[in-house]
């Protein structure tokens, strides 16, 4: 039975030490993690590509993924989310465009191969002008993640699974996955995240272990709730991952702060560990 590592998301938010959190995950056991940041003037600083890249040499710890943010209004909801998420706005998406291809020269500075955000509420009509012009400009940013040996991965959530597999084969290049989000595709009131996998899991290349609830508003997001407490079946997604043959890691996230975080972290943590063990007997 393969047992993939299992990492967590560091947030680099301002004032954030990252070889603390380093050191934080590690007591914790885990072994990899990706890297958030939404601050984009980060992507264009030399000396702070210097200082993550001396800090990931000093602790050994993997960086799975860059999980890249972009300037501009943000809504997390459905209400104002479709106008102001990602790349599928047309009045936001040059502007974060250029601003993901700074993550790719930032993520390349670090040595990681993967770039990772939420493109948006992707249109179902493979004919409505912002999915043609979405794809477009996808098309443009894999090809220029290409030429660095780098995957362009989808966070999943704001799109059916099958709107996501559309939109990847639109796009065409190969450098293009996904990272599954275990609980926001019921947030979103998109899917079941287990079934998902049978749409687009060839694709999986990384996670985000989550769980939640489906809406009970329609202009609201469902509730995320600690790992093992919602619908997400975390066990069996595990198992089908496997099944996959998926050679990603199982990164933790878990939105909120303080020491009820890192209570939340460790539940997904032993989640995981029990699915191990259930598997091996």
């Amino acid at each position: 039975m393969k047992r993939f590592p299992i990492g967590i998301m560091i947030r680099l938010d301002e004032g954030v030490e990252l070889e603390k959190e380093i050191r934080k995950a590690q007591e914790l056991g885990l072994e990899s993690c990706q890297l958030c940041i939404w601050n984009v003037s980060k992507f264009k600083s030399d000396e702070f590509a210097a200082h993550v890249k001396d800090v990931l040499k000093k602790t050994g710890f993997p960086v799975t993924g860059v999980w890249a943010g972009w300037s501009g209004p943000c809504e997390w909801n459905f209400t104002a989310g479709p106008a102001t998420i990602g790349l599928v706005p047309a009045a936001y998406r040059y502007q974060r465009l250029q601003e993901l291809k700074d993550a790719s020269d930032f993520a390349e500075k670090i040595g990681v191969n993967q770039v990772i955000t939420h493109v948006g509420f992707l249109p179902e009509s493979p004919d409505d002008p912002d999915f043609n012009g979405t794809v477009a400009a996808l098309r443009h940013l894999c090809s220029y993640m290409k030429t660095k040996n780098q995957f362009f991965l989808f966070e999943t959530g704001q799109e059916t699974p099958v709107t996501m597999l559309r939109t990847i084969q639109a796009i065409g290049t190969s450098n293009l996955g996904i990272n599954f989000d275990t609980a926001n595709l019921m947030l979103y009131g998109k899917s079941n995240s287990l079934d998902a996998l049978d749409t687009f899991g060839s694709y999986v290349m990384d996670t985000h272990i989550k769980d939640g609830f489906y809406p009970t508003d329609g202009m609201k997001l469902g509730r995320q709730v600690p790992a093992g407490e919602g619908k997400a079946n975390i066990p069996a997604i595990i198992r089908r991952l496997q099944e996959l043959d998926y050679n990603g890691s199982l990164t933790i996230e878990r939105e909120i702060t303080g020491e009820q975080q890192i209570k939340d972290i460790k539940q997904a943590r032993d989640l995981i560990l029990a699915t191990y063990a259930e598997i091996e007997n």
